[in-house]
């Protein structure tokens, strides 16, 4: 077993971290106190090739594997949530889903303009009386023609007054015996007639990061949009929430590694008691659990992505990436905070911003909750790993890169 990075790894992890550690660090405080996001922060990763690391040239990407892209998602997050966000949505519930139950010609009109960062995606999954429970969601897709007329709204969506087009499950057959079997996906055009978007502000974390929402009102959708067969959103949307959970996971470790770091760097400098606070047994044991967790949650989504590398389903490996790095990052942050003291509770110091960054993951693409839910459902045999009729392929360098 080889745990090693190719030095395509390295290089696209040291490429992500000088990005992140010279043009969005010096600024980030900044557009957090804003709640605004950097500007240049999506035209400058899509011009890195970080939209498309993980998908087939063919399809405009980089033909990099699943784990470069975990290594991208930790990077970006060691600096700011908001960048991995971008990930999670972009790549993670979009594009990856596209990639995956896509026909030939969705992935040439749709996928190509993403990876290539022409264009931005989204997931719009969420509502706002359903929270976890994605088989209540009340959006229609009412059979209209030659297409479905598309009716709702969708709250919590990132990036949805930044993106041109969702990937959208709604209600195609309400009178279905089982609610998940009356759901389908599509991709919706967000520059459609019909369609608005806006920004939620106030949120605790996340700051620098655009979260809102869609509603749609007799919004037409082409039938050659819907994604699969009708009747297939609910897979299709959990398949989505893998790809996004792989993402967080990743990410999450970002902040243990950051949290770890400036905590190592502050005890270094401060002293208490006649003494560096590095040399006190208490702070020691809060920087060893940390160390600890980061190599803990680098392992569990290491283990994801070598699973779809090989083109296996990896629901319980990546609930059990992201349940536990979400957890890890949190605490992370929060004795991180503590170890600064009175300046961890000020922005002047990073650490308070980890903390509230990490806290919203613990919520979001499935909260630790469902993770729970999950990981018992595989333990008492309940739930199984078995294929779904529409799979990633293996990831085959010759191929991806030809």
């Amino acid at each position: 077993m080889d745990f090693s990075l190719t030095p395509e790894q390295l290089m696209i992890q040291k490429m992500v971290r000088d990005f992140t550690s010279k043009e969005i660090a010096p600024i980030i405080k900044e557009f957090d106190r804003k709640q605004e996001p950097i500007p240049f922060a999506i035209p400058r990763m899509a011009e890195l090739g970080i939209l498309g690391i993980c998908f087939p040239v063919k399809y405009g990407g980089q033909g990099m594997d699943f784990l470069s892209l975990g290594l991208v998602c930790e990077e970006l997050e060691a600096t700011d949530t908001s960048l991995r966000v971008v990930m999670s949505v972009h790549v993670g519930l979009c594009g990856l889903t596209l990639f995956q139950w896509g026909t030939e010609e969705q992935k040439q009109k749709f996928l190509i303009p993403l990876t290539t960062g022409q264009q931005i995606g989204c997931g719009a999954f969420t509502e706002s009386g359903m929270g976890s429970d994605v088989a209540a969601m009340v959006t229609t897709a009412k059979r209209d023609g030659n297409g479905y007329l598309l009716n709702g709204e969708k709250m919590w969506i990132s990036l949805a007054s930044k993106a041109d087009l969702a990937l959208v499950t709604a209600k195609t057959d309400s009178k279905a015996k089982k609610a998940t079997s009356g759901l389908s996906c599509f991709i919706v055009d967000l520059h459609s007639p019909g369609v608005k978007t806006g920004d939620l502000h106030g949120k605790l974390g996340v700051r620098a990061g655009a979260t809102g929402w869609i509603s749609f009102s007799d919004v037409h959708v082409p039938s050659e949009n819907l994604i699969g067969k009708e009747g297939e959103g609910f897979k299709i949307t959990m398949t989505a929430f893998d790809h996004g959970r792989y993402t967080v996971a990743s990410g999450a470790v970002g902040i243990i590694r950051a949290c770890l770091e400036a905590s190592v760097e502050y005890s270094n400098q401060r002293s208490s008691f006649g003494s560096m606070i590095g040399e006190h047994q208490l702070i020691q044991e809060k920087i060893a659990s940390m160390a600890q967790d980061y190599e803990i949650g680098r392992l569990l989504y290491f283990k994801a992505g070598w699973m779809k590398n090989q083109g296996l389903r990896n629901t319980l490996e990546t609930s059990h990436a992201k349940k536990f790095a979400t957890e890890a990052s949190f605490n992370a942050a929060n004795e991180a905070l503590q170890i600064h003291g009175a300046y961890g509770y000020s922005d002047e110091y990073d650490v308070e911003r980890y903390l509230r960054n990490a806290r919203g993951a613990m919520i979001y693409e499935g909260s630790s909750e469902i993770q729970t839910l999950i990981q018992a459902g595989f333990a008492l045999g309940k739930r199984t790993n078995k294929p779904l009729r529409c799979e990633l392929p293996a990831f085959d360098a010759d191929q991806w890169q030809s």
